[in-house]
């Protein structure tokens, strides 16, 4: 992978696989293995099945393989730092009528009228959100996260806009079921 190119497959141990490439479907990917119901042996089957067009046809011994690349392909093509994750700020799928109109403003057209975006463009737009809703709730969950103290404004907005603030548990009853239909998957 390169950032000059916008893969649609990806090589494991030589061999090249298709892979689904539109954000649509790399976000909801992320949905599912964010979700804390899921054991990790099924998160990296679901990834899999996502992920990989053709996912039966890579050998059970590369499937490790296929993972890491589809968790390379996922983070941009940018190696991922190591050590410890921070605490989660944000939640694509709680936060995603916040951060659309922030990508639609970087991108200048409506994202989800478009037939067809590939992740890489979508994460780049994302990457280059600037000052805006979602900017502001962001910064405000970090200095929270970090137990640095809110300046007035911050303090206001907080107040008023709790809901957009605080990240909600995960596992509404929509979530449940999608959950119990992917693991029917495995039965």
């Amino acid at each position: 992978m390169t950032a000059w190119s916008l893969p649609t497959s990806l090589t494991v141990r030589g061999v090249g696989y298709p892979i689904r490439t539109d954000f649509r479907d790399i976000l909801y990917l992320l949905g599912i293995l964010a979700d804390p119901a899921f054991e990790e042996d099924e998160r990296g089957e679901i990834c899999l099945r996502v992920m990989y067009i053709t996912w039966e046809d890579i050998p059970p011994e590369d499937r490790q393989e296929a993972l890491d690349r589809a968790a390379a392909f996922i983070d941009g093509g940018v190696p991922a730092k190591g050590g410890r994750r921070g605490p989660r700020t944000m939640d694509w799928e709680q936060d995603g009528p916040i951060i659309l109109p922030a990508v639609n403003r970087v991108l200048g057209r409506e994202v989800r009228e478009m037939e067809y975006l590939h992740w890489w463009t979508f994460l780049g737009a994302y990457m280059e959100i600037g000052e805006s809703l979602f900017s502001e709730v962001l910064h405000i969950r970090r200095k929270r996260a970090k137990g640095k103290k809110l300046e007035k404004h911050e303090q206001e907005f907080y107040r008023e806009n709790r809901e957009l603030v605080e990240l909600r548990p995960r596992r509404t009853e929509e979530e449940q079921a999608r959950r119990e239909a992917l693991r029917a998957l495995f039965v």
